[in-house]
C-alpha cells in the first residue's frame, strides 16, 4: 500500500489499459505479446494482431504499410505511439515497466529507438530464420 491521500485513502499507483498492435506472423512479436500477457496480472494489456483479415489500420488512423512497418500501440486516451514508445507502454501495461524504464533514460534512448528501427526494418527476413510463415504480406 501507498501513503495516504488528504482524505484518509490509500494511494494507488495504476497503469492505463494499453492496446498493444501487433503482428502474430511475426515470432518476435507474437513471443513477446504471449509472455506480457501472461504477466499482465491487472488485465491492462490489450493485444490486437494485425494479421487477421479484419484487422482494420484505418480505425487508428494507420495505413497496412505503416501498421506493418513498427510495432504500434494506443494509449488510453486514444493516442497512437510506435516503436520503442509503445513496447516501453506495453511492459508498463503488463506490470514490467521498471525493467524497460532505462531505454527511455536519455542516452540510452537514442540508442534503445535506433536499435529498434533497425530490428524493425530486417524483422520479415529475420522472422523467416526463426519460422514466420506468410503470404504476401511479408513485402509490406
Amino acid at each position: 500500500m501507498h501513503p495516504p491521500r488528504g482524505n484518509g485513502e490509500p494511494r494507488r499507483m495504476t497503469a492505463a489499459p494499453f492496446t498493444l498492435l501487433y503482428d502474430s506472423e511475426c515470432p518476435f512479436c507474437r513471443l513477446e505479446v504471449e509472455w506480457l500477457q501472461r504477466r499482465d496480472r491487472r488485465g491492462l494489456l490489450r493485444a490486437v494482431d494485425i494479421a487477421q483479415p479484419d484487422f482494420d489500420a484505418a480505425r487508428y488512423g494507420l495505413t497496412r504499410e505503416r501498421v506493418h512497418a513498427r510495432l504500434h500501440g494506443v494509449l488510453a486516451d486514444g493516442t497512437v505511439v510506435e516503436g520503442m514508445p509503445a513496447i516501453r507502454a506495453a511492459w508498463r501495461a503488463a506490470g514490467l515497466g521498471w525493467v524497460m524504464a532505462p531505454t527511455g533514460w536519455p542516452v540510452l534512448r537514442w540508442l534503445c529507438d535506433l536499435g529498434y528501427v533497425i530490428f524493425a526494418r530486417y524483422r520479415v527476413p529475420l522472422g523467416r530464420w526463426f519460422g514466420r510463415r506468410c503470404g504476401d504480406r511479408c513485402s509490406v
